[in-house]
């Protein structure tokens, strides 16, 4: 399946709007310069157009099988997963001392959106692997780091996340799995673990699982968990394979989309010989693991990013070659077909798509350089940006898997009845996206963990300075002649959203309403973010666009200049685009802020006095 990117926003978010020197700067990473990061991103495209997006279309008609107690991959995966070894793409932001690249988490977001574009069942092998091994980096002994970091980031061995059982789902204070000392420190674990991503597959000899399970006395709930390393191989001494480690797959499960990333039940110690190592203390399991389910979920909004994209850009493409129905205002009775993207209706969907598209990219790309950030620097510095990050994560992870599954449904209705059929690639963009807003916590659960802690960290710190930044980019284009009645719908939703959290908690019902009201909340705050973001970039897209009229000596108020410009000049037309979007989006995106605070406001409660 062909993949379709969006490389030049891409980097306008990197090299353009945010600034990427203020990383660069810095001793973490003062090794790289912009020049070699472009470069890298090429690389990172021209792998995934070629073999990673080639086995695409094979892993969803196709999809994984199991056949006695083995999981089988499509052809092509193991070819495509070579590649992205061998390159160094399996852990670009990871530590150089383990074999990672060590770029900046900004960057990391882009090489991840090709990946997971091209690509999303594959990448999911990716974003585990390089999650479980950076869980044995920090928390790990010398001899475990030894033992595995290097060889997950490099792809030579997988990793997967052991969380879900059946009767706990994503209640983990539920989990049975146990762990038992033995005399040689190791633990001998016994329990089954379900919809383990990737949990058993052919691409690699040795699959390494990051295990929650309960030892002997320990309280009860989820500070009674502890978190494990277990290897489907032992491991000798010497870091040659040794006997099976008695974790066996019972099963893959039959799901609406990524078809080519298998969805394990494992058996944990059916023969009671499966060892595992301990990651940190006893009773620290949760705490330990929220460090690989904080990076995954941000990881799994770029998910939501990526396939939205993808989707996007092939509707586009589509809406360029398909002639439909004749253009409105041609009144002629033999007037010819037009192309449909010439319709006013397919050109409303269309940049409704790009908007949504372009906001999740600021978020994410965005919420990665306040990592960059986070990481190099110190004290209240550091407090600032990292509280920003906390605060962004399950935004991230819920707004953009949810708006991106809508996107990839606009992109379908794109294509009328072929984008229903399986002659086009609308409706698997469409079913692979759907499990972002379910995995690594439901997006219920985000929003959960956006009222009950985010908004709270740090006495309000970091939604009060995300507040104040939102403000400060409504009143500096307030009376901007091109965006200021953009900016004035900022500014509707920024005080509506201040409202809101301001009154909320001195209702009587202030914390039913809270609870009741966390996805809109989330969706709220989104909306929001999104929305100053594009501005910003708007801003910059504006006068980039003037100094490349001025360079052309054309004249914004000559109309048919400045209309062949943008039809013959790329840059020109992508900066104009930019402006665009961001108009559509304050206008189209940012009142829903307002529509969605007219039930919490009013205290609306009918779901709770529904007979269900």
């Amino acid at each position: 399946m062909k993949y379709l990117d969006d490389a030049r926003d891409i980097k306008f978010n990197l090299f353009e709007w945010l600034d990427i020197d203020a990383v660069l700067g810095s001793e973490a990473y003062g090794e790289f310069d912009r020049e070699q990061l472009e470069m890298v991103l090429d690389e990172a495209l021209k792998v995934s157009k070629g073999s990673v997006a080639a086995c695409n279309e094979a892993g969803d008609r196709i999809g994984a099988r199991f056949e006695s107690g083995q999981v089988y991959l499509p052809e092509g995966f193991a070819a495509a997963y070579q590649d992205l070894a061998s390159g160094g793409w399996i852990s670009p932001t990871m530590n150089p001392d383990f074999g990672g690249m060590g770029l900046p988490d900004s960057v990391g977001t882009g090489i991840s959106e090709f990946i997971m574009g091209a690509n999303t069942s594959l990448s999911l092998q990716i974003l585990l692997n390089r999650g479980a091994g950076h869980l044995i980096e920090n928390f790990g002994t010398d001899e475990i780091k030894a033992t595995y970091c290097e060889k997950m980031y490099s792809g030579l061995w997988t990793g997967t996340m052991c969380l879900t059982e059946a009767s706990a789902g994503s209640d983990l204070g539920e989990i049975h799995t146990t762990a038992v000392k033995q005399a040689d420190g190791s633990y001998f674990l016994n329990g089954e673990k379900i919809f383990i991503t990737s949990g058993n597959h052919d691409l690699t000899p040795n699959i390494i699982h990051a295990v929650l399970a309960r030892t002997p006395g320990s309280p009860a709930g989820a500070k009674g968990l502890s978190l494990f390393v277990v290897p489907k191989v032992r491991v000798k001494p010497d870091g040659s394979l040794g006997e099976a480690n008695d974790v066996v797959c019972a099963g893959i499960e039959h799901k609406l989309g990524i078809h080519g990333s298998p969805t394990c039940s494992l058996v944990f110690g059916g023969n009671g010989a499966c060892q595992g190592f301990l990651l940190g203390q006893e009773g620290q399991g949760i705490s330990l693991m929220f460090q690989m389910m904080n990076a995954a979920r941000y990881e799994v909004g770029i998910q939501g990013l990526s396939i939205a994209s993808a989707a996007h850009q092939a509707a586009l493409a589509y809406s360029r070659e398909r002639f439909q129905g004749r253009y409105f205002a041609d009144k002629k009775a033999d007037a010819p077909q037009a192309l449909i993207v010439r319709h006013p209706e397919v050109r409303r969907s269309l940049l409704l798509q790009a908007s949504y598209v372009q906001a999740m990219r600021a978020l994410v790309s965005y919420t990665g350089w306040c990592m960059d950030m986070a990481h190099v620097t110190k004290a209240e510095d550091h407090d600032r940006w990292q509280g920003l990050v906390e605060l962004f994560t399950p935004v991230c992870k819920a707004w953009c898997s949810d708006w991106g599954f809508r996107v990839t449904e606009w992109a379908l209705q794109t294509y009328g009845g072929y984008g229903y059929t399986m002659d086009y690639p609308a409706e698997q963009y469409m079913r692979d996206c759907k499990i972002a807003s379910i995995y690594e916590g439901t997006n219920g659960i985000q929003a959960l963990d956006l009222v009950g802690r985010k908004l709270r960290m740090q006495e309000g710190r970091p939604v009060k300075h995300l507040l104040g930044l939102v403000a400060e980019t409504a009143q500096t284009l307030a009376s901007d002649p091109l965006l200021g009645t953009s900016a004035q719908q900022l500014a509707s939703a920024a005080k509506t959203m201040g409202a809101v959290l301001t009154e909320l908690p001195a209702r009587e019902d202030g914390v039913l309403l809270t609870v009741l009201n966390a996805v809109p909340l989330l969706d709220m705050l989104g909306h929001l973010v999104a929305g100053h973001l594009l501005l910003r970039q708007a801003e910059l897209a504006k006068a980039k666009l003037a100094a490349l009229f001025e360079e052309r000596g054309v004249a914004a108020q000559d109309a048919a200049a400045a209309r062949a410009l943008l039809s013959e000049s790329p840059e020109a037309a992508f900066y104009h685009n930019k402006l665009q979007a961001a108009i559509h989006f304050a206008h189209r995106g940012l009142p829903l802020v307002a529509a969605q605070a007219v039930a919490l406001r009013a205290g609306e409660t009918a779901p709770m006095d529904a007979v269900l």
